[in-house]
């Protein structure tokens, strides 16, 4: 062949593979009916692939597999909103619950700048469901108006509005609320289950609630025992959140307990969730939130964070179950930034069993499992039986843009892009619900 004719070849090649390169990709639902039915997001909050990473280490090994681990597919999360390069926890709960960038105040649509979902109606995920005949659950471990749940009900000109935002979610007709935060549903004055009230208003919003229909509970215990055929829940398990997000010397010196005893644990919440609404003849959302891992990253408790990781880890365990036998549920499983950029620092072993310095040689803080100055963490085993001692580095109290990962997995979790902007969890999940990709 001579140099000519190769050189043709070549260049008739390199303009083909242009072409198909800069062909335009179809959508996802282009060529494909998209198949409908319930979704469950759960949303760790402050929570990057590191300390996915951390947690494998301390709870189950480095070899082995956390639930979190067995979801079938991952993207690479992009964290940024319209006016910072990362986001705060409103602004994240904002795109993920309408599907379009916020600005880092924003708590849902700013009345002053009033906007649609990417749907095109002025509604969030969780209301479009509600207003589509869709069963819905909004759960978290913080206080009600935690915003990665409460975005989905409710919409303020800012966070720090309580009362206006709690009495939104308790009249927005969601089938199960369950969280803390008693203090906000209670006026000045009344003293409730665990503390008193802190409303500026005279609404009693537990009366409100129970005057449509919910059944109130405050305990394990009575939540445990409901029926499946409980219309309507409101759950209430502490004055603000059902953790104590102070640091491990705080904790240790009161002997008090990270999670309240009397409140369930977040499996137990998914479990009762999805039986009742897994009783009813319609598709159901779940949007459930372990505001623990923020909390406790931005206070530097990093036994705090494995525990209320670990919590969320279980709960994806529960629903992991629930696909073998429903398929035709979707998990999404997304943080929307890194608290604390918790990482692990390894440890040679001839420095096994010694306590930790408070800083690295750079300045960061440095944690060991009982706090600064404590002994290392213990792995579990890894495929050897062998035990690594690791310490938490940390890289502020801040959340950060972090190595954030979004899984999916059951019903239409291939719609998940590789690169997944933060918005994208509104389209696989809208999708799964209404058989639509929004482009």
């Amino acid at each position: 062949m001579s140099p000519k004719t190769l050189t043709m070849i070549t260049g008739i090649s390199l303009l083909l593979i242009s072409c198909v390169q800069n062909k335009p990709q179809p959508t996802p639902a282009e060529g494909n009916q998209l198949k409908t039915g319930s979704v469950i997001f759960i949303h760790p909050d402050g929570v990057g692939a590191n300390t996915w990473n951390a947690l494998r280490a301390f709870k189950v090994g480095p070899d082995a597999m956390l639930n979190w681990d067995r979801m079938e597919k991952m993207g690479v999360y992009r964290s940024h909103q319209l006016d910072v390069l990362g986001t705060s926890s409103n602004a994240g709960a904002t795109a993920h619950a309408f599907g379009v960038k916020a600005e880092y105040d924003d708590y849902g649509i700013d009345p002053d700048r009033p906007i649609n979902a990417l749907s095109g109606k002025p509604l969030s995920l969780m209301q479009e469901a509600m207003a589509a005949g869709m069963s819905v659950a909004a759960i978290n471990t913080g206080h009600i108006n935690e915003p990665g749940s409460g975005v989905y009900l409710a919409s303020a000109k800012y966070r720090k509005y309580n009362d206006e935002i709690a009495e939104k979610i308790i009249r927005s007709g969601a089938d199960i609320l369950l969280s803390g935060g008693e203090k906000f549903l209670l006026p000045e004055g009344v003293e409730g289950q665990f503390g008193p009230g802190g409303r500026q208003d005279s609404l009693n919003l537990i009366e409100v609630a129970q005057a449509n229909g919910y059944t109130v509970v405050y305990n394990r215990t009575d939540f445990l025992a409901l029926p499946t055929n409980v219309e309507k829940v409101l759950g209430v398990f502490a004055h603000i959140h059902t953790f104590d997000d102070r640091s491990e010397e705080a904790l240790a010196a009161d002997n008090s307990p990270m999670y309240s005893p009397n409140a369930p644990s977040l499996v137990e919440m998914m479990e009762v969730s999805l039986r009742i609404l897994s009783s009813r003849p319609e598709p159901f959302l779940i949007v459930m939130e372990e505001e623990g891992t923020d909390n406790f990253g931005n206070h530097l408790n990093a036994t705090g964070v494995f525990e209320a990781l670990g919590r969320a880890d279980d709960a994806i365990g529960v629903v992991l179950e629930h696909i073998e036998a429903n398929p035709n549920t979707l998990l999404v499983v997304a943080s929307d930034s890194d608290a604390g950029g918790l990482q692990i620092d390894f440890i040679k072993e001839k420095n096994y069993g010694k306590p930790l310095a408070a800083n690295t040689s750079s300045g960061s803080a440095l944690d060991g499992k009982d706090g600064t100055g404590s002994l290392p963490f213990t792995a579990k085993p890894d495929q050897y039986g062998t035990e690594f001692e690791f310490s938490v580095c940390w890289s502020t109290s801040h959340d950060v843009y972090g190595g954030v990962i979004a899984k999916a997995h059951g019903l239409n979790a291939s719609r998940l892009p590789n690169n997944v902007d933060n918005t994208d969890i509104y389209r696989v999940m809208y999708a799964t619900l209404f058989g639509k990709w929004l482009p």
